[in-house]
């Protein structure tokens, strides 16, 4: 299939008259995006997988896709009864299924094309303490938030923070390995006393983790890292449609056919804070 070129009019006002603009915008062909990041609340008996599924416009927005053939995590089927026509397939699960290492594996299957993904359960740890600082280091306009947490000392573990506003940051145990750390975040945000603040910890194997460090780079100046990404960056879904050997689901053949998004379920604890 060819690219196509949309054309855009652009009017500009002068003191005179309107300029009519012709602008060509290029337009890549439409790219499935699958946002299935599942975040597990160990204190809830149960869980939602929560996937959306969406489709690139010419204007790198997004379009739902609502026609599905199937969606499964793990066997589960994910349906479109509780937001139908939005594109959002949950279903629910029971928290203790979960094992650390667990396999999952994510399948759908849109327009006779096949998606495949597989990914491992990854636990986090509680957050130790949350507490608001001066913010003077950098700017006195920003908001300083201390974070304290332990690392688990029997595995390898990888973390992504979630500060809100489309805010992340990761890091790994390499040299804390079953420590105490503790960590300033500051906020660039419009922040005002009463304002309530909620940090995540979120568990991550090193491919999620490499995958969040790749888009936090990326858009860690004008951008949330779940908007549509300016530059494609490849996460760990594949089209699997023309592929003869399930072992073997690289696109090693077709460079170019893969949606975009990722596939993770993680343990995820958090806190609140309000500021003073």
């Amino acid at each position: 299939m060819k690219k196509m070129f949309g054309m855009v009019l652009l009017l500009f006002l002068t003191s005179s008259c309107e300029d009519v603009v012709e602008v060509d915008v290029p337009s890549e062909n439409p790219r499935l995006i699958v946002n299935a990041l599942i975040r597990v609340n160990p204190d809830s008996q149960t869980f939602t997988y929560r996937v959306k599924v969406s489709l690139t416009d010419s204007f790198f927005g997004e379009i739902p896709v609502t026609n599905l053939t199937q969606i499964t995590i793990g066997g589960a089927i994910l349906v479109d009864i509780n937001n139908p026509g939005s594109g959002i397939y949950e279903a629910t699960r029971s928290t203790e299924s979960l094992l650390p290492d667990q396999q999952l594996i994510l399948q759908l299957t849109w327009e006779d094309r096949r998606y495949f993904a597989w990914t491992n359960y990854s636990p986090s740890v509680p957050i130790d303490d949350l507490q608001i600082g001066d913010g003077t280091l950098f700017d006195e306009d920003d908001t300083e938030v201390i974070v304290t947490f332990t690392d688990d000392p029997d595995r390898a573990n990888f973390y992504v923070f979630d500060f809100g506003f489309g805010n992340f940051a990761t890091t790994d145990d390499e040299f804390i390995q079953g420590q105490q750390q503790t960590f300033s975040y500051f906020y660039d945000e419009n922040l005002e006393s009463g304002d309530e603040l909620t940090v995540k910890i979120l568990g991550a194997d090193q491919e999620f983790f490499n995958y969040m460090n790749s888009l936090i780079e990326q858009t860690e100046d004008d951008f949330g890292v779940f908007e549509t990404p300016a530059a494609t960056i490849r996460g760990n879904i594949f089209d699997v449609t023309d592929l003869d050997n399930i072992d073997v689901f690289d696109n090693v053949e077709q460079p170019e056919l893969f949606p975009l998004g990722f596939f993770a379920v993680v343990e995820e604890y958090q806190r609140t804070i309000t500021i003073p």
